[in-house]
């Protein structure tokens, strides 16, 4: 499979960067492994390609203002071998060793995973749960946008025209708090068919979070109030999964119908409850 053929540049910064999006049909090139595979597929036939891979200023993981501050352009495996990852936010660790294999890892990015918003991904629920913010920067400056608004479709993000993913934003989790992620996984691209987040702090408060259910990630705010402060047992998890799943438009495909997705998503939901109480 071969792509349309397109122009490339490599951006030194995240301002050429944007100053290059802004020239045309043009699309980021950050990993690759979600792009491309669309481009060969001729899903995608961008005119040009903004390399930000080498953009050292999207890169790393620290601690800042109560909050663990992970660049766009972060690797997969950088996030899963992380000692700071691991100590205040491990679901993210455990969840990144699960993405797709070694290669995927060591190239694909958590920037690049949220603005290509497949609604298999495993990033897009997680960040939901740990309720962060993405923090993305165009041609009007910074801005930060909460991670229950970003996701808006099927493929589809709260990202303008010409605005670039710069960071995620966490916030450090209260002492004592679980957290878990579970998935049903494709057995050839480990993306998830059905994906359940599940955060509880020490006071019984819950967020929870799927993804590969429906046509874009989502929380799951009346099972999250229906737990929150209650004591997690069967009957609860089974009253919480039947308030995630109402109205919700679960998919089917050939990977799975809509009947056994359904079936999924309250198995996982229960599989990440019990790990959190």
């Amino acid at each position: 499979m071969i792509p349309v053929a397109f122009d490339y540049q490599k951006a030194g910064s995240v301002d050429e960067a944007i100053a290059a999006l802004s020239s045309g049909d043009s699309k980021i090139l950050a990993g690759g492994h979600s792009l491309l595979p669309a481009m060969k597929l001729r899903l995608n036939q961008p005119a040009k390609l903004i390399d930000i891979s080498r953009i050292e200023a999207l890169k790393g993981i620290r601690e800042e203002g109560g909050e663990i501050v992970i660049g766009a352009g972060t690797t997969h495996g950088d996030i899963a071998t992380s000692e700071l990852i691991r100590n205040k936010l491990s679901f993210f660790a455990e969840a990144a060793a699960l993405i797709g294999d070694v290669q995927v890892r060591n190239y694909g990015t958590i920037g690049g995973s949220l603005a290509h918003a497949d609604p298999a991904a495993d990033w897009p629920a997680l960040v939901l749960a740990a309720d962060a913010g993405i923090e993305v920067k165009g041609s009007g400056g910074l801005r930060k946008i909460a991670a229950t608004d970003f996701f808006t479709g099927f493929f589809s993000t709260a990202l303008g025209e010409n605005e670039i993913i710069t960071a995620i934003r966490v916030p450090i989790p209260a002492a004592g708090t679980k957290m878990n992620y579970q998935k049903f996984s494709q057995p050839a691209s480990r993306f998830a068919i059905v994906g359940c987040a599940a955060m509880r702090s020490p006071d019984g408060k819950t967020r929870i979070a799927f993804t590969g259910v429906s046509e874009n990630a989502f929380r799951a705010t009346a099972a999250e109030n229906a737990l929150s402060g209650q004591p997690v047992s069967d009957a609860s998890i089974g009253s919480a999964a039947d308030l995630a799943l109402a109205g919700v438009n679960v998919l089917g495909d050939h990977f799975a119908s809509s009947e056994y997705r359904q079936h999924l998503a309250r198995v996982y939901l229960a599989k990440a409850l019990n790990a959190v109480s």
